[in-house]
């Protein structure tokens, strides 16, 4: 009975790992986020100088060859505070699609299996999936303060319902499957069916799912940013940064142009990743 259970135990696709590596969605995707991230590691040996230092006789400065993105409102240097923008936007997407799939992943396995937590559970995640994720993430920010730490906790509760959603849809449809029911009834403990057959069973669907909310989550701390709800002005962002110069739009647009540039290609990076793991893991796109 043992043997037929692992015989039966549905794994990636056949090949995935090798659609995954040579896909060119994803290759393209990794390489531009690992520039940012290498950018965002070594900031300060690339020709940056203090994102905070002010020089008021550079305001507004255009892009030249000694201020290479031009000055802001007050004369800092946009090109050091575009760079090293690039960490709080890393950090924030990270930390928020590991924390909100945790989360998530360990709701969703309960609802799935526990029928009274899956009672419990989905009414308070359909709950909060009514309200938007940017307006749930500023009440809460409202209640806690302006901060790093509390706009990625923010950030993470508008988006664990759909991450709990996500795996409690695959382990409802895993129940029922042939491996799953013949390993309960060779007696296999609860833990371990759910590390050996089912967790192994959502990995596709949450590895997708946590790059686009890599890419929301990068989105929604510039919006918070850019409405004054996110990071301290004085911590370089690049919400912060285009909410700084869209009252200078006109006569100084390089002010929005490069932090609106580098935020665009961030998430445009992730979603590519996200689009060709989806691509990679999903048999039905397996003969394209």
């Amino acid at each position: 009975m043992s043997q037929a259970v692992s015989s039966a135990h549905v794994q990636a696709p056949p090949g995935a790992f090798g659609r995954i590596i040579r896909h060119p969605a994803i290759i393209a995707g990794s390489l531009i986020l690992l520039v940012l991230v290498l950018a965002a590691i070594f900031a300060p040996w690339l020709g940056t100088t203090d994102p905070q230092r002010l020089s008021p006789l550079r305001r507004l400065r255009p892009p030249s060859a000694t201020q290479w993105f031009g000055g802001d409102l007050i004369g800092r240097d946009l090109y050091s505070r575009t760079v090293y923008g690039a960490r709080i936007s890393l950090i924030v997407g990270l930390s928020v699609a590991v924390l909100s799939i945790g989360i998530g992943l360990v709701i969703g396995l309960l609802a799935g299996f526990v029928r009274w937590v899956d009672a419990v559970a989905m009414r308070i995640m359909d709950g909060m999936m009514a309200i938007p994720s940017i307006l749930l993430a500023v009440a809460l920010i409202a209640l806690t303060g302006a901060s790093l730490s509390n706009v990625i906790a923010a950030i993470t509760v508008s988006e664990v319902p759909r991450v709990a959603r996500l795996v409690r849809s695959v382990v409802i449809s895993l129940k029922e499957r042939p491996f799953v029911e013949a390993a309960v009834t060779v007696g296999t403990r609860f833990p371990a069916l759910l590390w050996r057959h089912v967790l192994p069973n959502a990995m596709a669907p949450l590895l997708v799912q946590g790059s686009y909310i890599f890419a929301s989550a990068v989105l929604i701390e510039a919006a918070l940013s850019f409405i004054g709800a996110g990071t301290p002005p004085a911590i370089p962002s690049w919400g912060n940064m285009i909410a700084e110069g869209r009252v200078v739009f006109q006569i100084a647009p390089h002010i929005v142009l490069f932090p609106g540039i580098a935020l665009a290609i961030t998430v445009l990076s992730v979603n590519m990743i996200g689009d060709g793991l989806r691509d990679a893991l999903d048999p039905r796109f397996e003969g394209r």
